[in-house]
Protein backbone atom coordinates (compact mmCIF):
# COMPACT_ATOMS: atom_id res chain seq x y z
CA UNK A 1 0.00 0.00 0.00
CA UNK A 2 1.63 3.13 -0.97
CA UNK A 3 2.39 6.43 1.65
CA UNK A 4 -0.33 8.68 -0.16
CA UNK A 5 -3.10 5.57 -0.26
CA UNK A 6 -2.55 5.47 3.41
CA UNK A 7 -2.86 9.08 3.97
CA UNK A 8 -6.23 9.02 3.07
CA UNK A 9 -7.63 5.57 3.85
CA UNK A 10 -8.83 6.22 7.67
CA UNK A 11 -10.74 9.53 6.09
CA UNK A 12 -12.21 7.49 2.88
CA UNK A 13 -13.26 4.65 5.68
CA UNK A 14 -14.96 7.65 8.13
CA UNK A 15 -16.67 9.08 5.18
CA UNK A 16 -17.86 6.12 4.03
CA UNK A 17 -19.33 5.00 7.87
CA UNK A 18 -20.76 8.62 8.06
CA UNK A 19 -22.94 7.81 5.08
CA UNK A 20 -24.33 4.67 6.34
CA UNK A 21 -24.99 5.76 9.48
CA UNK A 22 -26.50 8.85 8.34
CA UNK A 23 -29.13 6.09 6.12
CA UNK A 24 -29.30 3.69 8.95
CA UNK A 25 -30.72 6.78 11.33
CA UNK A 26 -33.45 7.88 8.64
CA UNK A 27 -34.41 3.94 7.64
CA UNK A 28 -34.28 3.33 11.82
CA UNK A 29 -36.45 6.05 12.90
CA UNK A 30 -38.62 6.83 9.93
CA UNK A 31 -38.11 10.08 9.65
CA UNK A 32 -39.63 12.19 6.62
CA UNK A 33 -37.76 13.11 4.13
CA UNK A 34 -38.67 16.94 4.40
CA UNK A 35 -36.90 16.94 7.68
CA UNK A 36 -33.66 15.06 6.71
CA UNK A 37 -33.17 13.42 3.35
CA UNK A 38 -31.39 10.15 2.99
CA UNK A 39 -28.38 9.95 1.37
CA UNK A 40 -29.69 7.94 -1.59
CA UNK A 41 -32.43 10.81 -2.25
CA UNK A 42 -30.07 13.66 -2.61
CA UNK A 43 -28.22 12.02 -5.14
CA UNK A 44 -31.31 10.68 -6.91
CA UNK A 45 -32.08 14.64 -6.14
CA UNK A 46 -28.87 15.51 -7.82
CA UNK A 47 -28.93 13.81 -10.89
CA UNK A 48 -31.98 15.03 -11.64
CA UNK A 49 -31.42 18.79 -11.05
CA UNK A 50 -27.86 18.47 -12.49
CA UNK A 51 -27.96 21.39 -14.88
CA UNK A 52 -29.12 23.93 -12.67
CA UNK A 53 -27.05 22.72 -9.76
CA UNK A 54 -24.31 22.48 -11.98
CA UNK A 55 -24.95 26.03 -13.48
CA UNK A 56 -25.42 27.45 -9.71
CA UNK A 57 -22.14 26.02 -8.82
CA UNK A 58 -20.09 27.11 -11.53
CA UNK A 59 -21.52 30.55 -10.49
CA UNK A 60 -20.96 30.48 -7.42
CA UNK A 61 -17.51 28.57 -7.64
CA UNK A 62 -16.31 32.09 -9.86
CA UNK A 63 -17.24 34.59 -7.01
CA UNK A 64 -15.09 32.45 -4.90
CA UNK A 65 -12.24 31.96 -7.24
CA UNK A 66 -12.17 35.68 -8.12
CA UNK A 67 -12.26 37.22 -4.22
CA UNK A 68 -9.79 34.42 -3.58
CA UNK A 69 -7.43 35.55 -6.18
CA UNK A 70 -7.97 38.64 -5.26
CA UNK A 71 -7.75 38.40 -1.25
CA UNK A 72 -4.61 36.42 -1.39
CA UNK A 73 -2.72 37.76 -3.84
CA UNK A 74 -3.29 41.09 -2.30
CA UNK A 75 -2.58 39.52 1.13
CA UNK A 76 1.06 38.70 -0.04
CA UNK A 77 2.23 41.69 -1.78
CA UNK A 78 1.30 43.39 1.77
CA UNK A 79 3.16 41.17 3.28
CA UNK A 80 6.10 41.04 1.23
CA UNK A 81 5.95 44.99 1.89
CA UNK A 82 5.49 44.79 5.54
CA UNK A 83 8.24 42.30 5.88
CA UNK A 84 10.88 44.78 4.44
CA UNK A 85 10.74 46.81 7.85
CA UNK A 86 10.90 44.25 10.50
CA UNK A 87 9.76 46.84 13.35
CA UNK A 88 6.84 47.92 11.09
CA UNK A 89 5.99 44.01 10.71
CA UNK A 90 5.54 43.81 14.63
CA UNK A 91 3.50 46.50 14.55
CA UNK A 92 0.56 45.77 11.95
CA UNK A 93 0.45 41.63 12.56
CA UNK A 94 -1.25 42.05 15.83
CA UNK A 95 -3.93 44.30 14.03
CA UNK A 96 -3.83 41.60 11.44
CA UNK A 97 -4.68 38.97 13.91
CA UNK A 98 -7.81 40.51 15.46
CA UNK A 99 -8.90 41.80 12.21
CA UNK A 100 -8.73 37.84 10.75
CA UNK A 101 -10.62 37.04 14.12
CA UNK A 102 -13.74 39.31 12.82
CA UNK A 103 -17.01 37.87 11.15
CA UNK A 104 -16.50 39.54 8.32
CA UNK A 105 -19.43 37.65 6.57
CA UNK A 106 -21.53 39.59 8.99
CA UNK A 107 -20.63 42.57 6.55
CA UNK A 108 -22.42 41.14 3.27
CA UNK A 109 -25.59 43.11 3.69
CA UNK A 110 -23.48 46.68 3.51
CA UNK A 111 -21.39 44.77 0.98
CA UNK A 112 -24.40 44.21 -1.15
CA UNK A 113 -25.17 48.10 -0.51
CA UNK A 114 -21.82 49.65 -1.66
CA UNK A 115 -21.21 46.64 -4.74
CA UNK A 116 -24.54 45.96 -5.70
CA UNK A 117 -26.62 42.53 -5.34
CA UNK A 118 -24.40 40.98 -7.94
CA UNK A 119 -20.63 39.19 -8.23
CA UNK A 120 -19.26 42.62 -7.18
CA UNK A 121 -20.40 42.45 -3.65
CA UNK A 122 -20.01 38.74 -2.88
CA UNK A 123 -16.22 38.75 -4.75
CA UNK A 124 -15.78 41.64 -1.99
CA UNK A 125 -16.59 39.85 1.13
CA UNK A 126 -14.22 36.92 -0.17
CA UNK A 127 -11.17 38.95 -0.59
CA UNK A 128 -11.73 40.18 2.81
CA UNK A 129 -11.72 36.57 4.43
CA UNK A 130 -9.26 35.84 2.42
CA UNK A 131 -6.76 38.93 2.69
CA UNK A 132 -5.69 38.29 6.06
CA UNK A 133 -4.98 34.92 6.92
CA UNK A 134 -3.29 35.05 3.71
CA UNK A 135 -0.98 38.34 4.90
CA UNK A 136 -0.44 36.77 8.38
CA UNK A 137 0.84 33.92 7.19
CA UNK A 138 2.91 35.19 4.39
CA UNK A 139 4.32 38.10 6.76
CA UNK A 140 5.53 35.24 9.48
CA UNK A 141 6.93 32.78 6.15
CA UNK A 142 8.92 36.17 4.69
CA UNK A 143 10.33 37.21 8.21
CA UNK A 144 11.12 32.91 9.17
CA UNK A 145 14.28 33.12 7.48
CA UNK A 146 17.48 31.84 9.32
CA UNK A 147 19.73 34.70 10.68
CA UNK A 148 22.63 32.79 9.84
CA UNK A 149 21.88 32.15 5.95
CA UNK A 150 20.52 36.00 6.08
CA UNK A 151 23.84 36.67 7.15
CA UNK A 152 25.91 34.26 4.87
CA UNK A 153 23.95 36.37 1.94
CA UNK A 154 25.39 39.73 3.31
CA UNK A 155 28.83 38.51 3.47
CA UNK A 156 28.58 37.31 -0.22
CA UNK A 157 26.73 41.43 -0.76
CA UNK A 158 23.62 39.91 -2.18
CA UNK A 159 21.21 42.66 -3.27
CA UNK A 160 17.72 42.66 -1.23
CA UNK A 161 16.45 41.26 -4.78
CA UNK A 162 18.56 37.91 -4.26
CA UNK A 163 17.93 37.49 -0.82
CA UNK A 164 14.33 37.61 -1.40
CA UNK A 165 14.16 35.09 -3.75
CA UNK A 166 17.08 33.06 -3.05
CA UNK A 167 16.01 32.68 1.21
CA UNK A 168 12.85 34.71 2.21
CA UNK A 169 10.63 33.42 -0.90
CA UNK A 170 11.57 29.87 -0.62
CA UNK A 171 11.29 29.50 3.17
CA UNK A 172 7.88 31.97 3.26
CA UNK A 173 6.88 28.92 0.72
CA UNK A 174 5.28 26.64 3.40
CA UNK A 175 3.50 29.20 5.33
CA UNK A 176 1.97 30.78 2.44
CA UNK A 177 0.37 27.39 0.81
CA UNK A 178 -0.77 26.79 4.32
CA UNK A 179 -2.84 29.83 4.20
CA UNK A 180 -3.78 29.19 0.41
CA UNK A 181 -5.04 25.78 1.71
CA UNK A 182 -7.43 27.32 4.68
CA UNK A 183 -8.53 29.64 2.45
CA UNK A 184 -10.22 27.33 -0.57
CA UNK A 185 -12.30 26.60 2.29
CA UNK A 186 -12.95 30.41 3.37
CA UNK A 187 -13.93 31.65 -0.02
CA UNK A 188 -16.42 29.23 -0.42
CA UNK A 189 -18.49 29.63 2.79
CA UNK A 190 -17.94 33.33 2.41
CA UNK A 191 -19.26 33.45 -1.38
CA UNK A 192 -22.16 30.63 -0.35
CA UNK A 193 -23.34 32.61 3.00
CA UNK A 194 -23.19 36.32 1.25
CA UNK A 195 -25.53 34.92 -1.20
CA UNK A 196 -27.72 34.13 1.79
CA UNK A 197 -28.53 37.82 1.84
CA UNK A 198 -29.41 38.48 -1.49
CA UNK A 199 -28.05 37.68 -4.89
CA UNK A 200 -29.54 36.53 -8.67
CA UNK A 201 -31.51 33.19 -7.98
CA UNK A 202 -28.69 31.15 -10.08
CA UNK A 203 -25.98 31.49 -6.99
CA UNK A 204 -26.08 28.47 -4.93
CA UNK A 205 -26.23 30.46 -1.81
CA UNK A 206 -29.86 31.84 -3.24
CA UNK A 207 -30.86 28.22 -4.16
CA UNK A 208 -30.06 26.71 -0.71
CA UNK A 209 -31.68 29.55 1.10
CA UNK A 210 -35.12 29.15 -0.83
CA UNK A 211 -35.38 25.28 -1.20
CA UNK A 212 -35.15 25.15 2.39
CA UNK A 213 -37.34 27.75 3.52
CA UNK A 214 -39.99 25.63 1.09
CA UNK A 215 -38.84 22.58 2.79
CA UNK A 216 -37.57 20.66 -0.38
CA UNK A 217 -34.97 19.99 2.09
CA UNK A 218 -33.50 17.40 -0.56
CA UNK A 219 -32.89 19.84 -3.14
CA UNK A 220 -30.90 22.53 -0.76
CA UNK A 221 -29.31 19.58 0.27
CA UNK A 222 -28.18 18.50 -3.49
CA UNK A 223 -27.12 21.83 -3.40
CA UNK A 224 -24.93 21.78 -0.12
CA UNK A 225 -23.05 18.40 -2.01
CA UNK A 226 -22.63 20.52 -4.89
CA UNK A 227 -20.85 23.79 -2.51
CA UNK A 228 -18.88 20.44 -0.56
CA UNK A 229 -17.62 19.20 -3.91
CA UNK A 230 -16.24 22.28 -5.50
CA UNK A 231 -14.94 23.17 -1.99
CA UNK A 232 -12.90 19.91 -2.09
CA UNK A 233 -11.90 20.19 -5.77
CA UNK A 234 -10.38 23.89 -5.05
CA UNK A 235 -8.50 22.22 -2.20
CA UNK A 236 -6.91 19.39 -3.93
CA UNK A 237 -5.98 21.90 -6.79
CA UNK A 238 -3.99 24.03 -4.26
CA UNK A 239 -2.84 21.08 -2.75
CA UNK A 240 -1.53 19.77 -6.15
CA UNK A 241 0.05 23.23 -7.00
CA UNK A 242 1.61 23.26 -3.84
CA UNK A 243 3.49 19.78 -3.70
CA UNK A 244 4.79 21.30 -7.82
CA UNK A 245 6.28 24.54 -5.94
CA UNK A 246 7.52 22.74 -2.82
CA UNK A 247 8.99 19.73 -4.17
CA UNK A 248 11.68 19.20 -1.56
CA UNK A 249 8.78 19.26 1.19
CA UNK A 250 7.50 16.08 -0.86
CA UNK A 251 10.56 14.79 -1.16
CA UNK A 252 11.43 15.35 2.92
CA UNK A 253 7.94 13.66 3.79
CA UNK A 254 8.17 10.56 2.14
CA UNK A 255 11.86 10.51 3.34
Amino acid sequence: MSARLREYLPAAVVFVAAIALWEGVVFAFSIQFYLLPAPHVIVANLRENYPVLIEAGLYTFTEALAGYALGCGLGVIAAMLASRSPGFADLVLPYAIASSSVPIVALAPLAIVWFGIEQGSKIAIVTLMTFFPTFISSLRGLLSAKPESLALLRAYAASEWQVFTKLRLPSSLPFMFTAFRACTTLAMIGAVVSEFFGGPVKSLGVYIKSTASLFQTRQAWSAILVACALGLAFYFAVALVERLATPWRAQRSSA
